[in-house]
């Protein structure tokens, strides 16, 4: 089931985030009619809204494979026989289809405007609910993170050509931000070590993928590095996780110039670890 590139390509853009024709009948009949297990595979290029299918008892699963090519079918045949364990993650918001009515495609706004009715784009500014969110995905087995090391506190140097500007030493007592070049960004790298455990019965490959939220109320979660790796069962790998603050934690101010905020950053592991390092300016 799903879409082609009959509607979605370039030049031929959805009007509706629906399954096309009679396709959601055919799979609430079919799953209705069935005596056994009922997974749903999806082609697409982009979001579709299947709540009938996610909320229907009768399909015990939903594969999404995009456009996988030549090869395809014998890599679906794998998933679905247990042959290979799924381990990907969505890289978009699944959004429902009243939000459509919600947003112009004229409007590349991102962010949310309530007084409009505008909701935002993308994981990072729309906060409505959604068929599957940004970076969902299951598999075979199950994991488990823990985090085993990560820096506290960053010292962040402020370039001694940059010490003369009235700008730097408001910086300095505000805490407020620092553009990136005006620090050595080479001396900034932070490395993050987590333990991936598999804790179910079968091998698999596990994202995982780090959140970084600013100290800045207008700024939101975005997502700033990701490692997969790959586990067999009842085993642990321990992932090791390079940032850079310049490249990874800095964000772009209204003209384009990349700053470093001051003060704490939250950093989320997934959903179930939470963790801060605070940012401190330094001679």
């Amino acid at each position: 089931m799903g879409l082609d590139q009959s509607i979605e390509a370039e030049a031929k853009d959805r009007v509706s985030l629906l399954l096309p024709g009679h396709q959601q009948d055919l799979i609430s009949r079919v799953a209705m009619a069935s005596k056994g297990p009922v997974v749903l595979v999806l082609m697409s290029g982009g979001p579709i809204d299947v709540t009938f299918a996610k909320n229907d008892p009768r399909v015990s699963a939903i594969l999404w494979v995009g456009y996988p090519g030549q090869a395809g079918g014998a890599a679906i045949a794998d998933v679905l026989f247990g042959a290979a364990n799924p381990g990907g993650k969505l890289p978009m918001t699944w959004y429902p289809q009243d939000y459509v009515a919600k947003v112009s495609m004229a409007n590349m706004d991102m962010r949310a405007n309530p007084t409009k009715g505008y909701p935002g784009r993308t994981y990072r500014f729309y906060k409505g609910p959604t068929v599957f969110p940004f970076g969902a995905g299951f598999s075979y087995t199950r994991f488990s993170q823990h985090l085993v090391s990560a820096p506290i506190t960053v010292s962040v140097p402020t370039l001694h050509s940059h010490l003369v500007s009235n700008n730097t030493t408001t910086l300095m007592k505000t805490k407020a931000t620092l553009r990136t070049i005006h620090t050595n960004c080479e001396s900034l790298d932070i490395d993050m070590h987590i333990d991936v455990k598999n804790i179910g019965d079968m091998d698999g490959t596990h994202t995982v993928l780090i959140f970084s939220t600013p100290p800045d109320p207008t700024e939101t979660k975005q997502l700033v590095a990701f490692e997969k790796v790959h586990v067999v069962a009842g085993a642990k790998q321990r992932v090791k996780i390079n940032m850079n603050a310049c490249k990874h934690l800095s964000v772009a101010d209204e003209y384009g110039v990349r700053r470093i905020y001051m003060g704490e950053h939250k950093i989320h592991v997934g959903d179930d670890l939470k963790h801060s390092i605070t940012f401190q300016p330094s001679i």
